[in-house]
């Protein structure tokens, strides 16, 4: 399958409690997602469910997620989650049609 490419790079700032980070290190690596992941965001954006970086934050999350399910639809660990989170998406496109009118 055709995919997007993307570079995704996680740096630890501040802790739970405030303080600096003393992670030198990044989490970084190279994905690929059937979706764009970018128009994906403007259309959440759009649908204003969310801030900005709650609405960024919740789009990568969920599009990073969903790749990883779909490419391994058949582990073992997905079995009973798959059925679910097919019927998030459906409300979750609903919601973003509806919100979104073309």
């Amino acid at each position: 399958m055709k995919q997007h490419q993307y570079h995704v790079t996680v740096q630890h700032l501040k802790d739970a409690k405030g303080q600096v980070s003393t992670y030198s290190e990044r989490l970084e690596f190279y994905t690929g997602n059937h979706d764009d992941i970018f128009e994906i965001v403007e259309r959440l954006k759009k649908a204003d469910f969310f801030d900005d970086q709650t609405t960024k934050s919740f789009a990568v999350g969920l599009k990073l997620f969903s790749e990883v399910m779909l490419e391994n639809k058949d582990h073992p660990l997905f079995e009973e989650f798959l059925p679910q989170f097919g019927q998030f998406m459906k409300n979750l496109k609903q919601h973003v049609k509806k919100d979104n009118p073309e």
